[in-house]
């Protein structure tokens, strides 16, 4: 399935629903979710923790990983991802390697 650099989503929780823009990132090995949303949608129960190395100071944290529910394009996908703070960031949600090596090509053309 082709996409974008970013494209819109919907991630389904326990509470509801999400849509939002995600960043399909190549450089991000898993994929990863805000706190606020996961919080908000009910995400959960963390099955697993994992230690990444932050790209923003350089230090190994460990992040929860919950199962997500995530809609790309009218088709569902069941997947884990990481949950940290992206308060900061304009993308909420990463898109990382582990799905995109499966399902997708980017289009760096496509807006």
């Amino acid at each position: 399935m082709k996409v974008g650099f970013s494209e819109n989503i919907i991630i389904i929780g326990k509470n509801g629903k999400f849509n939002t823009l995600a960043k399909f990132d190549t450089g991000s090995s898993g994929n990863s979710i805000d706190t606020k949303i996961a919080a908000k949608i009910g995400l959960g129960p963390i099955i697993k923790s994992v230690k990444i190395l932050s790209s923003s100071n350089g230090y190994y944290v460990r992040r929860p990983v919950v199962k997500i529910k995530i809609k790309i394009k009218n088709k569902t996908f069941l997947t884990t991802a990481n949950i940290e703070d992206r308060e900061k960031f304009s993308e909420k949600i990463l898109i990382g390697r582990n799905m995109i090596k499966k399902y997708f090509t980017i289009d760096l053309n496509k807006k």
